[in-house]
């Protein structure tokens, strides 16, 4: 569900897989990427905002059964998934504070499946989102885009809303918000340790999330 009063798909621009990076070698001719809009709105008010999160087999053949978990850290939180289920709060990845698996199945060649993500941002700090894509069994990661921020140098805290950027620095708008540290550039892949060994240790229980009966996704 696209929420009214915030960015629809149309208004997000293209896709962009900024922050992403292969983790594990996907099988012979499938080659794994996931996709953020390059722009999303936060309502000022309500503090919610919608987001389209897409995988995509770029290769030559069709993937294994696959899921994709959508991670919230920090002033982003993930709240509704479309055909996903939610990740218990215990079995969250350290430092995130939302998550769902969407069992994704297999990707044929050129394929991709896109879900709605409805999320609310508080503009006071900074926000990120993480997109893992892994087997069904959850014993590989092949693909992992962030944690990547959404942010805005210019905050537009008297608009009806406000612009936010994939890849930027969020500058909040809470007075003493500068001090909060940096969650960019430097931020934007996550490597094996810390943080993301725990997504991968929540991809391992991925199968047992799946097993809700999920709604259809969007297909393209």
């Amino acid at each position: 569900m696209v929420l009214s009063f915030t960015a629809s798909a149309d208004d997000q621009g293209p896709g962009s897989s900024k922050g992403g990076k292969v983790m594990e070698a996907a099988p012979a001719g499938v080659k794994l990427t996931t996709l953020l809009p390059e722009k999303i709105s936060v309502d000022n008010s309500s503090k919610k905002t919608a987001i389209t999160a897409t995988v995509k087999n770029e290769g030559t053949k069709t993937s294994g059964e696959l899921n994709l978990l959508v991670v919230g850290f920090d002033g982003l939180k993930v709240t509704h998934v479309q055909g996903c289920s939610a990740i218990g709060e215990k079995d969250l990845p350290p430092g995130s504070n939302s998550g769902f698996t969407c069992p994704v199945g297999a990707l044929a060649a050129g394929s991709s499946k896109s879900y709605a993500v409805d999320a609310t941002y508080d503009l006071g700090k900074a926000g990120k989102i993480c997109l893992p894509v892994v087997s069904a069994d959850g014993k590989k990661t092949f693909w992992q885009q962030g944690p990547v921020p959404f942010g805005t140098t210019n905050p537009s805290p008297n608009a009806p809303a406000t612009p936010l950027l994939l890849g930027t620095d969020n500058k909040p708008v809470a007075p003493g918000g500068d001090t909060l540290p940096k969650t960019g550039v430097g931020a934007d892949v996550l490597p094996l340790g810390a943080a993301g060994a725990a997504l991968i240790a929540a991809g391992a229980a991925g199968l047992h999330w799946s097993q809700r009966r999920p709604r259809q996704p969007l297909e393209s």
